[in-house]
């Protein structure tokens, strides 16, 4: 049966202490409540509907890359159950089950989703529970003697009996065709003054209808995030995932405890990532390449057999089979680095291509250039290619070789072959297999400092 999703994410969360909207605080890269739009849209939901409030242009921003997702607005935050009429509009004429979701529970798995569709049946209400050892803050299910659920009672509502009980209300729902009609039965007479979904419960027993609960083997995949604490408690949960995902793929971890990775990743079987490596964004990394320790990649794509040696800084570049970096490199965007060549340490580039077998031992800076195949880069070498308004193009050709501590200012051609002298400031082509030196004639001023030291006497 073809089912809707609400997802409820209009709230503030004042116990983050964040001007963010608690929905879009980031797990693993991407905002909380795109894990539950995900999970949401990988049910088969024929409508899904996000109602949102506090930072609603930031959500819906923040949710823009998702197709066919409809939005609904709550101005005021007056409960559960009020936050669910809004989306009454954007599924008018909707006639199958809806399903309510929190948006700050994005360990919610599909499988719960379709689960509640399938024990709702054709009509009533059904609803996720779980038992808890600690159900301190939750809103606890009353059951009658037969065991049908009969209430749910919040936890700041419950009497000092009544909070002993162990099984919770998870706060996800599904809900037949009538639900709209079901809402205006609601009452706010409760501590908080809010219309509670959970007072459904109440509305339809009243209406001869059944209400089934399904309780989930699963407490960990309805953690709620209200605070900073739970926030990066499940973080963690879903950063342990793809740790043993990417190591069921062959993927080695020395001390993966210590590593940090997000889901857009990719990883090729044989890749070996030392402790401390941190993988953001679209970074694809080929079979066989090593990772050394405390490298931080965004956006980069890593061909098989790359190398890196430990603390590479690198972005939005590209790597060929072959090549290494580091340790202590550093890639701004737009770097292209070919085969065989090697970027050694202290080492920064952007935009920049080098091509095959072409070497940058040793503290340099390479900007905006392209590198020649089998071209040597002295230590000390500084591509000046900002003028103060403009970036210019340094090209340096096949084979030259750029002595250490030379200042190349752009715009400028090294031809094939070429040398510079080591400590030159080159401003001028330099032709095919030519030696440029551009530095002050050496001049030895005898007995000079002997002098200096006797008149200070």
């Amino acid at each position: 049966m073809k089912h809707a999703v609400v997802i409820l994410a209009a709230g503030l969360g004042t116990r983050m202490k964040s001007k963010l909207p608690k929905v879009l605080h980031p797990l693993l890269g991407k905002p909380m409540v795109a894990y539950v739009v995900e999970t949401a849209l990988r049910s088969g939901a024929e409508k899904v509907v996000v109602v949102v409030g506090h930072g609603l242009e930031q959500v819906r921003e923040a949710l823009g890359g998702y197709e066919g997702l409809e939005f609904a607005v709550q101005e005021q935050q007056l409960g559960t159950a009020h936050a669910l009429k809004q989306a009454r509009k954007a599924l008018r004429g909707f006639k199958g089950p809806v399903v309510v979701v929190q948006g700050d529970t994005p360990l919610t798995s599909t499988e719960t989703l379709t689960g509640l569709v399938e024990a709702l049946g054709k009509e009533g209400m059904a609803l996720l529970t779980m038992r808890l050892e600690n159900p301190s803050g939750y809103g606890r299910i009353l059951r009658d003697k037969r065991g049908e659920i009969i209430a749910n009672i919040e936890h700041k509502d419950a009497t000092p009996e009544q909070r002993e009980i162990k099984e919770i209300n998870a706060g996800v729902y599904c809900f037949d065709s009538h639900v709209w009609e079901a809402l205006e039965h609601v009452s706010n007479d409760n501590a908080a003054g809010e219309y509670y979904l959970p007072d459904l419960i109440r509305v339809y027993r009243e209406r001869g209808k059944r209400v089934v609960g399904l309780l989930s083997d699963d407490p960990g995949e309805l953690l709620g995030i209200n605070t900073r604490a739970q926030l990066a408690e499940v973080e963690g949960i879903l950063l342990q995932r793809l740790r043993e995902y990417w190591m069921n793929q062959g993927v080695r971890m020395i001390q993966p405890q210590t590593i940090y990775l997000e889901p857009s990743v990719q990883l090729a079987p044989d890749v070996t990532l030392w402790p401390g490596v941190i993988l953001r964004g679209d970074t694809r990394i080929g079979e066989g390449c090593e990772i050394g320790a405390y490298c931080v990649l965004s956006d980069m794509v890593l061909e098989p057999h790359v190398t890196l040696r430990p603390h590479v800084v690198a972005e939005k570049s590209h790597m060929k089979s072959g090549s290494d970096a580091g340790p202590f490199a550093r890639f701004r965007p737009g770097v292209l680095i070919e085969e065989e060549a090697h970027v050694g340490n202290f080492v920064e580039m952007k935009n920049t291509h080098m091509r095959r077998g072409a070497k940058a031992g040793h503290v340099s800076y390479l900007g905006d250039t392209d590198i020649g195949e089998g071209a040597n880069i002295g230590a000390g070498t500084v591509v000046a290619n900002y003028d103060g308004q403009r970036k210019h193009k340094t090209v340096i050709g096949k084979g030259a070789f750029t002595g250490s501590n030379s200042t190349l200012v752009a715009p400028l051609e090294v031809g094939e072959g070429a040398y510079i002298a080591a400590g030159s400031t080159v401003n001028k082509n330099i032709p095919q297999d030519a030696l440029a030196i551009a530095r002050a004639r050496q001049e030895n001023k005898e007995g000079y400092v002997k002098r200096l030291r006797e008149r200070k006497k």
